[in-house]
């Protein structure tokens, strides 16, 4: 499924215009990506935690010169799921 179809099954399950489910669907995507650059987790219950976590500096190696280059400090995203949805996909 991608965002498009998330949308339109937005817009069906709660009789909204595809519009409406657009701004919603945006909406929670906007509130977690802002929670995310501050440094919070999001947590949903049931559901799974987004979060941050700080990746080291490191040394790595081109693979196609051999070439050894650093690679500064960053912060990645991560998701991790809930009991339910582990115990739902199974």
């Amino acid at each position: 499924m991608n965002k498009g179809e998330l949308i339109d099954k937005v817009a069906s399950d709660l009789s909204f215009t595809k519009v409406e489910a657009k701004k919603v669907v945006e909406c929670v995507f906007e509130n977690i990506s802002d929670c995310m650059a501050k440094g919070e987790a999001v947590r949903l219950v049931g559901f799974g935690t987004f979060g941050i976590r700080k990746r080291e500096a490191r040394m790595a190696r081109n693979p196609r010169t051999g070439e050894k280059i650093s690679i500064k400090a960053m912060n990645v995203p991560f998701f991790k799921a809930g009991k339910e949805l582990k115990e739902k996909v199974k």
